[in-house]
């Protein structure tokens, strides 16, 4: 079985290497010296520890057309180059193969979902999904348990690679066709880890974190359901599973931005010194106008989306929640 990945920064690094566990592997990279270097040094220490090594049956290659005969090709891109990658996809190739991506959000500037954006590109074309769930690249690089949905709009398609991808070791895969849901459950997460964050860099303490994380899960189902997604889904791995990880683990790239911005540093200062993409700070503001347009109530995500788009001064924004008008908890209290 032949497995590629296009994209080579920490994702797509660390499937490559599970993935090496059942199949042979190519990583594509746009960049023709990242390949090489990947080539000659087994690792890819930009993104991954350098200890962290590649195995050999793992090649590289900056050659697209290469690097689409697989039986399935996995785009570990950032959101944003999505449509990019598919469109030269079909340019290359009428013959497309199987697809999972692994991004998370809304695009910027269109708040499409993933699956939007290939139903765009590639009209008519069923045979993809989405790996996604709680889950960090090290840790699965390195070969740490880990559980991750895998869905599809056709749940076939779902179990299909769910089965043939089972013996990757300590990596649990569960099927399923809420492609919405998981999406949505994926996105909103990535916004309130950076709220979680703030909370955590101005030490606010731990009841103030279950707090706001118990408070983010509400904002996070009121979306979910609001766009379709199933209620089953918000109780599960993409969505509250996800949204625990990301706010609460140290490797989290977006509780990361919260706690530098709470620490006084810009937006962009943070990204730029981030050296990784953070899919929340672009998502804060397609969520927030989102829920604007639908009428929801996410106060925290607002929040967040003042303090970057807005640089709304961050205490006050926490005094702002803090001050809300009090109403029961539950909708049929």
């Amino acid at each position: 079985m032949q497995i590629n990945i296009l994209g080579a920064g920490s994702w797509g690094s660390a499937l490559a290497i599970a993935c090496s566990k059942v199949a042979d592997v190519t990583i594509w990279s746009h960049q023709i010296e990242h390949a090489q270097f990947m080539s000659a040094t087994r690792n890819n220490p930009n993104y991954l520890p350098a200890e962290i090594g590649f195995a050999n049956n793992v090649s590289f290659s900056s050659d697209l057309d290469q690097c689409l005969s697989a039986n399935l090709i996995i785009i570990a891109t950032p959101l944003n180059a999505i449509r990019q990658v598919l469109r030269q996809i079909k340019t290359i190739s009428a013959k497309i193969p199987d697809l999972l991506l692994v991004s998370k959000g809304f695009e910027a500037h269109t708040g499409l979902l993933p699956h939007q954006i290939i139903e765009q590109e590639l009209p008519g074309f069923k045979r993809y999904g989405l790996l996604i769930g709680p889950s960090f690249a090290k840790e699965v690089a390195q070969g740490l348990p880990t559980a991750i949905s895998l869905v599809a709009p056709e749940l076939d398609f779902a179990v299909s690679w769910m089965e043939k991808l089972q013996d990757i070791p300590n990596f649990r895969i569960y099927a399923h066709d809420d492609v919405v849901g998981s999406e949505v459950g994926a996105a909103v997460k990535n916004v309130l880890a950076i709220a979680v964050g703030i909370s955590d860099g101005l030490q606010l303490g731990y009841n103030a974190r279950a707090a706001l994380i118990t408070r983010s899960l509400n904002e996070l189902a009121s979306l979910v359901l609001a766009l379709g997604g199933k209620r089953e889904t918000i109780y599960g791995l993409t969505g509250i599973g996800d949204l625990i990880l990301t706010c609460t683990g140290d490797l989290s790239r977006n509780r990361t931005v919260g706690q530098e911005l709470a620490l006084g540093r810009s937006i962009e200062e943070i990204v730029k010194n981030l050296g990784h993409v953070a899919e929340g700070v672009s998502t804060a503001r397609e969520i927030y106008l989102k829920a604007q347009i639908l009428k929801i109530e996410m106060p925290i995500v607002a929040s967040v989306y003042r303090i970057i788009y807005e640089h709304a001064e961050i205490k006050q924004e926490v005094f702002g929640l803090l001050s809300r008008q009090p109403k029961p908890e539950f909708l049929n209290a």
